[in-house]
């Protein structure tokens, strides 16, 4: 929008973060000279000295505040003369070399330093030992050292905790280096910071030019750019001519401008500058960008902590169950040694090995599909991030509007006529038949230097790039829609002199040839600011028709003008002048310098007036966020009037909602009279808030639901960001610039946009819209949700088969019956048939609440909840058990081996000496064929656990609604029921996995054993959620909604 300002004898250079004060990060006295950098003598308490480390921390303490403050510079105001005694620079001759060499000394090179980074095998490492990866290897280490007390006490020891250790490890290394992988992309924020940093620079020392290393540039110097360099530290303009500079990686927002300073890293387009170095290195405005971007901490992301919280109440669960069972197996007379493996055994059964695999499978799914819909995902666990949000700091420009400006209104004929403004040009329509409107458009497209870029002739005219300024390009689309070609205009009135716009006359005027039968042979146009334009009228043309520009007509104009900036829009007057051929015959010489042509007494043609137009599809994204619960803030650098409009117009202002400003206008009182707590929505002007205390900006953000921050300056976007914080909401931050990416970096989720963004604000954010629009986002809060939802539903399934893993050994202890299922099988259920469901629970659809609710509450709303280990531990999980008992008995029953029997012969069951131990009806079986029927028993009780989690995984895809009401459309879901049930029927007859797996065929009918308790389970669940919403925020509700 901003993109160019010219230069012409210290005109504008464009300059980013300077406002009021100032708007960038530096807060010096230069004319202390930089030696100045130094912290303050420690205070002494009670003649103790503080400790190095307590220094330290208030040092970077400090460091951080300062680089968070408003900048202080003055130099844009010196004089000449002062800036020659200031920094001792000759203006003509710049430094001499032997000063150069001493500052370099002093302050080092002009470069920025790079942050303390870390190593990449710590970041693997991270991985592979972090949260969840580390409960996986403390069981395989407790499973080698089980194997390794019964290697010592036991002549032949089983190799099940050899076997279970190795898969463990193999688990983590796998799904850690895949996790890695996933996220090796991320984080090279200062690489792109590098980038802007110019490698060589003109400089005059000693009278003389010298192209020196852009890094040997020193406070002083007097340094030349032309078109094409790069601005190599912050300098200050001593003469300049013609020059334009673009600032491409600035937020477009923040148009900030004085006009003598040049930033470091911004791009000379045009024209010469010569100036003097005031900053370099780390001490520039960029450099305290970069440095505050890289040294703030990001924090952990929610589903870190929720995984964190998630490992503390399996890790109590099965320390708890471990100890309970050493201790009641100490009671029951086991040796020592027996009791340290039952005690291992239990605390490793409780351990689901699949589920680290699953919540990166699930995350990285939820990435890809994200990418679909435009949000480019760069950390995995930002996915989640998104769907905890409340609240979320927008920019304005591109990312809530079009980043087009558009011709919204015009005012011709006493009247105010309404523009399309739409992307696709399906909105209102004008009357065009007006005369009055022949001549506006006549002037708005000659008085234009706008031109199209060559060849897009078959590209729509609104997408179609243009040469020139936001608003002009605004009109030439305009002219160009309602009226046809405006070269073929242009042509048709060549142009024989100009006076380009600028701001002492704040108006542009050319003259044209004129062909209009009963029109003058030449005709003056002109636009600019409309007040400055109605001063130069006499006349106004009405229907076509030249009026007297009389009182009343000058107060229509001024109530329209009124109306239309109060709209936010930028508003343009037009006017024109038939020029007498008696006093200008063709040929004549017009001269723009000695202007020799009348500006005064023209004729008013009328006004036309600009936007940045919301996006069609962000109402109703703000309205979704409203429902959801979401608070939306608009942070942009605009001018309040125009936030405020745009607020209203995409409802982050909602209709009927006041501000103070509006509540005195309508009371009719002053604005220190109103009760800010009666305005639920409010407009801060940066100005304010930077006189704001931490406590005044909190009780804002507290007490008004609709807010609009104007005029910010972008350290003051990342104190908003700390602000709402503290209230304890989970920020989203959305940012372009390069001024944004602290802010991107400080918020939980940082969101850059991927079109209009610039590289160190995409590196520096989690997230990155691929289309720049603000309804993307909240796609992304939708599948964000969805995620947190289908993890708890992925979790709830993989914990329940927990208590038909862990059953068997406990009643293998208690009642010291022969063990129900194998270490080996119960690996083939967690890796093996459980795998594909839970990951398919990934991609099962949103509940229909599911952007109706409030942000989860991160404090109260954990991923696993004290209600979700209720479930599936102590209710589904038990009658999974019960299942898979039942169809040990029935098949040991079969085999001769009457329930009641089977307690208290473990010893004789597993003593290899014993091939004479008798069943129920007198029979004897050797070691050999009890074994077989142990295995055969292992492979049956596996069997009717896939068969139970069939109706485990239909009742997980719900948390609420009936499965009639969400029905079965999840086809990967359906191929997991196949999958699973495939892989166990290949398990159990498979020639060979009596050698390999120790599972053995089953007969058909123990297949059925465990049907019963499906259907009971599926009954039981449909029932306990009939009651749920039945009785909402009931009993049923409170003790079992996860």
């Amino acid at each position: 929008m901003y993109k160019h300002s010219s230069l012409c004898a210290l005109q504008q250079l464009f300059v980013i973060l300077f406002s009021f004060k100032g708007a960038g990060f530096l807060s010096i006295n230069q004319q202390k000279g930089k030696d100045d950098y130094k912290l303050a003598a420690t205070s002494e308490d009670n003649g103790n000295k503080k400790s190095k480390k307590e220094v330290k921390k208030a040092k970077e303490k400090k460091d951080m505040d300062d680089l968070k403050k408003e900048v202080d510079l003055d130099d844009h105001k010196l004089t000449l003369d002062e800036l020659h005694r200031k920094y001792g620079t000759d203006l003509a001759r710049g430094l001499t070399s032997a000063r150069a060499k001493e500052i370099l000394l002093r302050d080092g090179p002009n470069t920025l330093t790079p942050p303390p980074t870390t190593p990449e095998w710590v970041k693997f490492c991270r991985q592979l030992f972090g949260g969840f990866s580390m409960l996986l290897w403390i069981g395989a280490m407790l499973c080698f050292l089980a194997y390794g007390i019964q290697a010592a006490s036991e002549d032949e020891p089983a190799n099940d905790n050899l076997y279970l250790g190795v898969v463990l490890s193999v688990v983590v290394i796998v799904t850690g280096c895949f996790s890695y992988y996933q996220e090796a992309k991320s984080s090279k924020i200062m690489d792109s910071f590098k980038n802007l940093v110019p490698q060589q620079a003109l400089v005059v020392r000693d009278g003389e030019k010298k192209n020196i290393n852009a890094e040997e540039v020193v406070v002083g110097d007097l340094v030349e750019v032309k078109g094409g360099d790069r601005i190599p530290a912050d300098l200050r303009i001593v003469s300049a001519s013609g020059c334009k500079t673009r600032t491409p990686d600035f937020s477009n927002d923040n148009p900030l401008e004085t006009r003598n300073i040049a930033f470091f890293s911004t791009n000379c387009v045009e024209g010469t500058a010569r100036g003097i170095v005031i900053n370099t290195g780390d001490h520039t405005v960029m450099g305290r960008i970069a440095t505050l971007a890289t040294s703030l901490e990001g924090g952990k992301t929610p589903i870190a902590k929720e995984i964190e919280h998630f490992i503390h109440i399996i890790t109590g669960v099965a320390v708890f169950l471990g100890v309970s069972f050493f201790v009641l197996s100490l009671i029951l007379g086991y040796g020592w040694l027996e009791a340290v493996i039952f005690l291992i055994g239990i605390i490793v059964a409780n351990v689901p090995e699949g589920l680290l695999a699953t919540v990166t499978v699930c995350l990285t799914l939820t990435a890809k599909r994200m990418a679909k819909k435009n949000c480019l995902v760069k950390n995995l666990e930002a996915v989640e991030t998104l769907g905890s949000t409340s609240t979320i700091c927008s920019d304005k420009t591109g990312t809530l509007t079009q980043n087009r400006m558009t011709v919204a209104h015009m005012w011709f004929d006493n009247q105010i006529h309404e523009a399309d403004t739409t992307e696709n040009q399906s909105g209102t329509c004008f009357d065009k038949s007006s005369a009055t409107w022949a001549a506006l458009a006549r002037v708005a497209g000659l008085c234009n230097r706008a031109v199209f870029l060559a060849e897009q002739n078959n590209v729509p005219i609104l997408k179609r790039d243009v040469a020139g300024d936001a608003s002009e390009s605004a009109l030439l689309k305009c002219i160009e829609l309602c009226c046809g070609s405006v070269k073929d205009m242009r042509e048709k009135y060549s142009k024989i002199a100009e006076i380009p716009f600028n701001s002492t006359n704040k108006y542009q005027l050319s003259i044209h040839k004129n062909i209009l039968a009963g029109e003058s042979k030449h005709l003056l146009v002109m636009k600019g600011a409309p007040e400055r334009i109605l001063d130069r009228c006499s006349t106004i043309l009405i229907q076509g028709k030249e009026q007297p520009l009389d009182d009343e007509m000058k107060e229509a104009f001024q109530n329209a003008y009124e109306e239309l900036g109060g709209l936010g829009e930028r508003v343009l007057g037009f006017c024109h002048f038939q020029l007498p051929d008696d006093q200008f015959a063709v040929g004549f010489d017009f001269d723009c310098e000695e202007v020799n042509f009348p500006t005064e007494n023209l004729c008013f043609v009328g006004l036309m007036s600009m936007i940045d137009p919301p996006r069609a599809a962000v109402p109703d994204a703000v309205g979704k966020c409203r429902s959801a619960g979401i608070k939306v803030i608009m942070v942009t650098g605009d001018h309040p009037i125009t936030a405020k409009a745009i607020a209203k117009g995409v409802g982050i202002i909602s209709e009927g909602n006041e501000t103070v400003e509006d509540i005195s206008a309508r009371l009719k009182i002053p604005v220190s009279e109103v009760n800010p707590r009666d305005a639920k929505a409010c407009v801060v002007h940066g100005g304010e808030l930077k006189d704001l205390s931490g406590e005044q900006l909190d009780d804002i953000l507290a007490n008004h639901t609709e807010i609009v921050f104007a005029r910010t300056s972008p350290q003051q976007k990342l104190i908003i960001v700390e602000g709402c914080q503290r209230q304890g909401a989970i920020v989203a931050v959305t940012g372009d610039g390069v001024n944004d990416s602290p802010a991107l970096k400080k918020a939980d989720i940082g969101v850059a946009m991927g079109i209009s963004g610039s590289d160190v604000s995409k590196q520096a954010a989690d997230m990155i819209l691929l289309d720049d629009n603000f309804a993307s986002i909240v796609t992304g809060v939708e599948e964000g949700r969805l995620i947190f939802d289908n993890l708890k539903k992925s979790i709830a399934y993989t914990l329940t088969s927990n208590i038909p893993e862990i059953s068997p050994f406990l009643l293998f202890i208690l009642a010291n019956i022969p063990l129900p299922l194998g270490t080996v099988t119960i690996l083939c259920i967690d890796l093996g048939t459980d795998m594909v469901p839970a990951i398919s629970l990934a991609y099962e659809e949103a509940e229909n609440d599911i952007m109706k609710r409030q942000p989860r509450n991160p404090k109260t709303d954990k991923l696993v909840n004290e209600r979700l280990i209720s479930i599936a531990y102590g209710q589904i999980g038990m009658m999974q058990a019960t299942a898979g008992f039942f169809t040990y008995f029935v098949i040991l029953a079969e085999n001769g081996f009457l329930p009641m029997d089977l307690l208290g012969i473990r010893v004789d069951w597993d003593n290899k000496l014993m091939n004479d131990l008798e069943d129920s009806y007198g029979q004897q079986w050797t070691y050999e064929r009890r074994k077989i029927v142990e295995f055969t028993c292992h492979t049956a009780f596996f069997a009717s656990i896939v068969i139970v989690q069939w109706a485990d995984l239909i009742i997980c895809k719900t948390r609420r609604n009936s499965i009639l009401q969400q029905g079965m459309k999840n086809r990967i879901l359906i191929f997991g029921l196949f999958e699973e049930t495939a892989l166990a029927v290949f398990l159990s007859y498979c020639p060979g996995m009596d050698v390999a797996l120790r599972m053995y065929p089953l007969k058909p009918c123990w297949w059925f054993c465990a049907l019963p308790y499906s259907l009971l389970i599926f009954l039981y669940d449909e029932g306990r959620r009939y009651l749920l919403r039945r009785n909402p925020g009931g009993w049923v509700e409170q003790e079992t909604y996860y």
